[in-house]
């Protein structure tokens, strides 16, 4: 059997281990990813993008190619809308208004298929040194030491050895239970179906809704489950998601009438696909077992309510690699690497409870107490009070690390994805790319490791020396713009390697207590 000696080894190699894998190599840490797929599998699932993964995109060298992936044109639109009974209802409202939130990161967000999305990292991983893809194995045991056996499907066997293995294989991990990370359920005890189909007559009828590309139906017998479409392209191409009976099979059910239900016509089906999957949400009770991590859906999944899944993934990915980058290069402590589980376990944990749940749970309390054939005017009013809580949906949706035990504040933070978006430098938060002064924004400014805004630069020098000795990687980034100075609302904004405020003051004081917390160095470092 031949062996692969590597830092990272990574199982899956779907959109997270791709990414995971992308974002080490930027950072000159190589991994060998293992997929047991030898193409995207073309299931269109996973397919908003918000501004925040996209921002990933760009730093990969790759927010164009993605771009240019996309299936609906840009001038088309990527909206989202909600109608009440049925999709041809006069009952509808706009969804889910992600460009809202766009002044506060560096790009736009994006909608395409998640196997484009997966060609386009493919092609990346393949032009980046450092990256090892054996595409067409499947993981067969793991090691607490680090060893992955995987078979390929000519019964051939490899050995990857690596310092640190990340299992970014799926609801089903075998990582994780190979490491014995216990898994949580909350069942919704509801069976979902997933169909992909092609409808000529579907496209036609939604013509009477321009530039909107996926469709929430909220009708009262679903008790505030949802009926969801979404376009895969202009052609013709839809998918749809939607509660069906306990034991329901491919041939046990209409489908096509399940849909002309839905829609509220008839039109033309020709169906591509037809799966089914359990109404749960799930998560890791832990996201590392010592060498051992788990990212993306190993980790933890969810209903595909608002398009939270791919987007935490991601996130999980980028977490995760700078934090063993700091670990395999010696300048961040055991701490730094706990803090993954600290820091993104939480978050996830609310995107289920705050805001995939209370959305069902919201849904259901409107459809007990609100009926237009019943009450007309009451409906009206809440049926325009729900547009406006759309708008609060995606602003009260903002992933943050406060309270995290490597970030310098506030008191009596938690981690969460609950907050409000702001362009001041808050510790746990994402930087907003305000100006700097010299042409550029500070996300696109910032490095591969800690970057240090700083309005008064000269003051600064006892940072510099601090991260100087203690060998974390840190550059110095000089600002000048009023404005800027004045939104973030600190002198100097100490940011993270995945551009999050891990402290922000006005002067410089204990620069070595302020490093030792952020790389979890517990160590004292003399002068």
């Amino acid at each position: 059997m031949s062996v692969l000696e590597t830092e990272v080894a990574i199982i899956g190699g779907g959109p997270v281990g791709q990414g995971l894998a992308i974002e080490l190599a930027r950072r000159g840490v190589e991994s060998v990813v293992i997929e047991r797929h030898p193409t995207p599998q073309r299931v269109p699932k996973g397919q908003n993008l918000t501004q925040r993964t996209m921002e990933h995109f760009r730093n990969w060298g790759i927010e164009d190619a993605l771009r240019a992936a996309r299936p609906i044109p840009p001038d088309y639109g990527i909206g989202g809308m909600t109608a009440y009974g049925t999709l041809l209802s006069r009952w509808t409202h706009d969804w889910l208004q992600r460009e809202l939130v766009r002044p506060f990161y560096a790009t736009d967000n994006e909608r395409l298929p998640q196997y484009e999305t997966e060609r386009v990292l493919r092609a990346r991983a393949a032009e980046l040194p450092g990256i090892t893809s054996l595409y067409g194995l499947t993981a067969e045991t793991v090691s607490p030491e680090g060893r992955v056996t995987a078979v390929a499907r000519d019964g051939s066997r490899r050995e990857v050895r690596a310092r640190y293995v990340v299992g970014c294989d799926g609801a089903r991990s075998l990582l994780r239970e190979q490491a014995g990370i216990a898994l949580r359920r909350t069942d919704h005890d509801r069976l979902m179906v997933l169909l992909v189909f092609k409808s000529d007559g579907l496209r036609e009828l939604l013509k009477r809704y321009p530039g909107k590309s996926f469709y929430c139906v909220l009708h009262p017998e679903l008790d505030g489950y949802w009926r969801f479409f979404g376009r895969v392209d202009l052609e013709g191409t839809f998918f749809f998601h939607a509660p069906v009976p306990a034991g329901t099979t491919r041939d046990s059910m209409d489908f096509a009438r399940l849909l002309h239900e839905a829609v509220g016509a008839g039109f033309d089906v020709v169906f591509d696909h037809i799966g089914f999957w359990d109404l749960r949400i799930a998560v890791a009770e832990s996201y590392r077992a010592g060498r051992c991590f788990v990212a993306g859906d190993a980790a933890h999944s969810h209903p595909p309510y608002g398009g939270y899944g791919i987007n935490t993934g991601f996130e999980d990915a980028v977490n995760l690699a700078w934090k063993l980058t700091a670990a395999l290069r010696g300048w961040g402590g055991d701490a730094l690497l706990d803090s993954y589980d600290s820091e993104r376990r939480p978050v996830f944990e609310s995107t289920a409870r705050d805001f995939i749940e209370r959305a069902i749970e919201t849904d259901r309390d409107f459809l007990r107490r609100f009926d237009p054939a019943r009450d007309e005017v009451g409906f009206a009013e809440a049926w325009a009070a729900r547009t406006s809580g759309a708008k609060s949906e995606v602003g009260g949706y903002e992933p943050h690390y406060e309270g995290s035990p490597v970030v310098w504040g506030p008191d009596g933070g938690a981690c969460s994805a609950v907050g409000a978006h702001r362009f001041a430098a808050r510790p746990g938060h994402h930087l907003a790319p305000l100006a700097l002064g010299d042409g550029r924004s500070a996300f696109d400014a910032l490095g591969t490791g800690f970057t240090l805004v700083s309005f008064a630069p000269d003051a600064a020098e006892p940072f510099v020396a601090a991260a100087r000795r203690r060998g974390v990687p840190m550059a110095l980034l000089p600002a000048s713009d009023p404005a800027s100075r004045a939104a973030y609302g600190a002198g100097h904004i100490l940011v993270r390697p995945d551009a999050f405020v891990a402290w922000a003051g006005d002067a410089v004081k204990e620069p070595e207590a302020v490093l030792a917390r952020t790389v979890g160095q517990r160590a004292p470092v003399a002068a």
